[in-house]
């Protein structure tokens, strides 16, 4: 019999990856050095819309319903070849090994926290690297809890619609065991047309183990999100929270909604309202359209507008590429772009 099974094991390595190239636009750009508002920008950006990447994934068959599974996945840049959105590394955003079965899935490695992946969710712009949650995260926390390092990660399976996920990462270091530290739990309901998720994430400062891109900032996050579909349209609404240690502590009130008005055309809108609990006078409001074409399968044009007002010290940007940070006033944004998938 252990021939037998050995014999129908099957498996598979899949190549896969996204080129995003984008044009960028901002009235105001923020000068690092003196913190005042540098002019117009006008730049060709990798990740207009969505990260550039390429990576292999696998699984092979066990039998009895048992899978192990793995993926790797670099970021890279479109703009001049060097490494994209990841934590810095090669095969920066995921690297892992897993099991998968009837009773839930298991990964060991560089992956994504639940935290993270409950924001994607509920985000109504699907988490766009231009004018999105997905720019309030890595403005509030740089990459910490999207790249969680030397992780154990474990995803129940969905029973009458709930799923939950817990993550730990190890972190330490030389006479600190708690140093980079992380852990992150997510449990959600959906039932085909609504959505509820709520998540939380704990990391602490430090760490073995450092990258170009921080991913141990030591701060205290947590979302509750709700989505409903109506058929074509999606209708998303969120609360989440950024608590830094030593820092800020803001809070961010989310909504929009998705509609395919055909198979080929979707269209996407979002308002972001972000304000610091510690001072109510720094607060900003994002908000952003944006539409993507399909051409093929595979190849996609897209076009998105953007404008955040900041207030006091907050300084929310437009883009993760090119203007993670803004200025005090008012930011006009425009980013139109090409995306392939393969």
């Amino acid at each position: 019999m252990a021939l037998t099974s050995t014999a129908h094991a099957q498996s598979s390595v899949t190549l896969y990856g996204v080129l995003d190239a984008g044009l960028l636009y901002t009235s105001k750009t923020l000068n690092l050095e003196t913190g005042q508002n540098a002019g117009k920008q006008f730049s060709l950006i990798d990740a207009g819309l969505s990260p550039s990447e390429f990576g292999m994934k696998g699984v092979e068959d066990l039998g009895g319903g048992l899978k192990a599974e793995f993926r790797l996945e670099s970021g890279i840049s479109v703009a001049n070849g060097g490494v994209g959105i990841s934590n810095g590394n090669f095969f920066g955003r995921q690297a892992w090994g897993g099991l998968n079965s009837q009773y839930g899935e298991v990964k060991v490695g560089l992956q994504f926290s639940p935290f993270f992946l409950a924001l994607n969710r509920i985000d109504p712009r699907s988490t766009s690297t231009f004018a999105s949650g997905a720019v309030i995260y890595v403005d509030n926390v740089a990459a910490t809890g999207v790249f969680s390092s030397s992780a154990v990660s474990y995803t129940s399976p969905t029973i009458a619609g709930f799923q939950g996920s817990v993550l730990y990462a190890f972190g330490g270091e030389a006479g600190n065991f708690a140093a980079g530290r992380q852990y992150s739990a997510d449990l959600k309901y959906d039932n085909g047309s609504l959505l509820i998720d709520a998540a939380f994430y704990n990391a602490n400062s430090g760490g073995a183990e450092q990258t170009p891109l921080p991913t141990t900032v030591d701060f205290f996050g947590r979302v509750l999100g709700i989505a409903y579909r109506f058929a074509t349209l999606v209708v998303k609404a969120s609360f989440s929270s950024y608590k830094v240690a030593g820092s800020f502590s803001n809070n961010v009130y989310g909504g929009g909604l998705e509609y395919y008005v055909t198979p080929a055309l979707n269209l996407n809108g979002g308002v972001w309202f972000t304000s610091d609990r510690n001072d109510t006078s720094n607060h900003s409001i994002m908000g952003a359209v944006g539409t993507q074409y399909s051409l093929s399968k595979a190849t996609s044009l897209y076009s998105q507008v953007g404008v955040v007002n900041n207030h006091g010290r907050m300084n929310t940007g437009l883009s993760i590429n090119g203007a993670i940070f803004g200025v005090a006033g008012t930011t006009v944004g425009v980013d139109v772009g090409i995306k392939h998938v393969f």
